[in-house]
């Protein structure tokens, strides 16, 4: 009885309530319709009714909610309509968001055409950073691993440096500074993968070079002590390999290991000085000691720097490491969030360069301590002035008309008296100027003057024809004068028939 009393008590209960929240729920006044959410709109707290703000509020609205032809024809419209219009310009911003917002590889060119364009037409109005920083947005948000394709991440880069460089007093600087330092580390990222691959196959000049670039070009890099130890590493190999060249001069071997030694300490020691807290730095230090090489102390400065760069860091995490295998861009959690980044891209190091470099060094190990090889003065032309390097010759006088012609005969007296040489056909006295014993330039050529007789062609031998002087019969006048009897044509042989004359036609034989 009791519990059966219980049960229609809570049964009454239950029915007064749900009578009280119905009559409240009757009782309640009607939901108003909710305002238009603009936040997104710059200009929602511009109270005005004209036709052209009406456009621009109504495109805003259908961009929040991701009708996104809708807003781009309501901005073209009031563009169009109102060309004169005070919300021209953020609305020619608007339809570049518009495609942006819409995502897709043509509607982000189609973006980064309308922000170029705005540019264009608006480049001193405050807008125009943003329109800058949006263009480099666009290739951030197409960036792929460090391993795959780079050309996104370097369209980033060299936009957000357009950005920093052209608009140094926007308030968006920060934002672009921070942009491009994750994009440098996946660069710098990629280019120290490739050099250790290199490093790892023994190609010293081609790790050297990719390395050496990492260094130079992105020195907030996470990872940039771990390249410096590479390269250290790289020259202590091109040393051991010269070490255990065959066919090499022991003193040469020992030069080229010792400048290539110099090198990897240096690498090694600028880990220490630069990055004192980096973890590769006990390495560093390792290294050192091994090569009996002096260990450098890093100076306050330089580990107040680097303690920043270390805290500004996030490790990678398990959930990072398993959102990079989902996602399709690279994960740059370590990158820094303080220092400078560096806004222009310094020369890069080329493998042939650091060839060069290596036969230089071979080179100079091999010359070092001989003496410097003379160098060969070229005589001047004939049409050329003399040159101060150029030695002196003495010159010869042309030779006289008199004698043979062969050589050279000096017979001016010491004092330069002509009107005293001797006569050709004089006797020259012995120990006189004109002496060519005591000529100051002696005859050149042999002393026998005598020419050797003229050699003649052999005869030819007689022809059998030819008729030899003085055989031959002499014709006189007379006898040329004298005509030459007719040959009788009866005696001579021919094989033509001959004709018959008178009774001869009638003799058959």
């Amino acid at each position: 009885m009791n519990r059966l009393s219980r049960s229609f008590a809570a049964l009454a209960l239950a029915s007064l309530v749900l009578s009280g929240v119905a009559a409240q729920a009757k009782e309640k006044k009607p939901k108003h319709k909710k305002d238009q959410d603009l936040s997104a709109n710059p200009l929602a707290g511009v109270n005005s009714k004209q036709p052209d703000k009406e456009l621009y509020d109504k495109a805003m609205l259908a961009l929040k909610k991701g009708r996104f032809d809708v807003a781009r024809l309501d901005l073209q419209t009031m563009l169009n309509t109102y060309p004169d219009s005070e919300y021209r310009m953020r609305a020619k911003l608007a339809v570049g968001d518009s495609w942006f917002k819409e995502g897709g590889t043509a509607a982000l060119t189609q973006a980064e055409s309308e922000y170029k364009d705005f540019i264009t037409f608006f480049p001193n109005a405050p807008e125009a950073a943003e329109a800058q920083m949006k263009v480099g947005d666009i290739y951030y948000q197409q960036m792929e691993k460090p391993d795959r394709d780079w050309n996104n991440a370097q369209d980033a880069e060299k936009e957000y440096r357009t950005m920093i460089n052209m608009f140094p007093d926007s308030p968006l600087i920060p934002r672009a500074k921070q942009k491009l330092r994750d994009v440098q580390e996946v660069l710098a990222e990629r280019e120290t993968q490739i050099g250790l691959y290199y490093g790892a196959k023994d190609n010293f000049p081609a790790s050297i070079a990719r390395l050496q670039t990492v260094v130079d070009t992105y020195p907030l890099y996470s990872k940039s002590d771990q390249a410096l130890l590479a390269i250290g590493d790289a020259y202590a190999g091109e040393a051991h390999a010269v070490q255990m060249a065959p066919g090499l001069n022991g003193a040469v071997r020992e030069r080229l290991r010792a400048l290539y030694e110099d090198k990897a300490a240096a690498a090694y020691a600028r880990v220490i000085t630069r990055y004192p807290l980096a973890p590769h730095v006990e390495d560093a230090r390792d290294r050192l000691v091994a090569m009996n090489r002096p260990v450098p102390e890093p100076t306050d400065a330089a580990i107040a720097e680097n303690d920043a760069e270390q805290k500004s860091m996030q490790p990678i995490r398990f959930t990072n490491r398993a959102l990079d295998i989902i996602k399709r861009g690279p994960t740059v959690v370590e990158a820094a969030h303080v220092g400078e980044p560096s806004v222009e891209d310094p020369k890069r190091t080329l493998a042939p360069d650091v060839t060069k470099e290596n036969i230089a060094l071979f080179n100079d190990a091999l010359h070092e301590g001989k003496p410097a090889t003379a160098t060969t003065v070229t005589p001047t032309g004939p049409n050329e002035p003399p040159r101060s390097d150029e030695p002196s010759s003495v010159p010869l006088a042309p030779p006289t008309s008199e004698g043979t012609g062969v050589g050279v005969t000096i017979v001016n007296q010491g004092n330069g008296d002509a009107s005293a040489a001797p006569s050709p056909n004089e006797a020259v006295p012995a120990g006189t100027p004109g002496d060519p014993n005591n000529a100051l330039v002696k005859p050149v050529g042999p002393t026998n003057t005598v020419l050797p007789p003229v050699d003649k062609p052999a005869e030819a031998p007689d022809q059998a024809n030819d008729i030899k002087p003085g055989t031959g019969q002499q014709q006189t006048a007379a006898e040329a004068a004298k005509k030459k009897p007719k040959a009788d044509l009866n005696e001579e042989s021919s094989s033509k028939k001959k004709k018959k004359k008178g009774l001869g036609k009638l003799n058959p034989f």
